[in-house]
């Protein structure tokens, strides 16, 4: 089941690369969001092992997907994604 959002909310997030980044002993240099359309990113930031996005906005019944991609500090780059549904709560 997606994340549910209410079209008036603005909530945070997270994307957790925490097993991957002890794994490697990597850590996340940079990210970006791609949120598809209609969903705002009204701010984002990581630290070594997580990304917080907070997104607002959406249309009541509709499913958006949002993307995550990390460079890490040892020069992997890796996508991840969820689904948020918008529904009025």
């Amino acid at each position: 089941m997606p994340d549910p959002k209410d079209p008036d909310a603005i909530l945070d997030y997270y994307f957790d690369w925490s097993d991957e980044m002890t794994e490697y002993s990597d850590s996340i240099a940079s990210h970006s969001i791609l949120p598809t359309s209609g969903l705002a990113v009204d701010s984002s930031s990581h630290t070594a092992n997580i990304v917080t996005v907070w997104l607002s906005g959406g249309i009541a019944g509709r499913t958006y997907r949002v993307t995550c991609r990390i460079t890490t500090a040892g020069g992997r780059t890796d996508d991840r994604s969820m689904n948020i549904f918008v529904i009025d709560q």
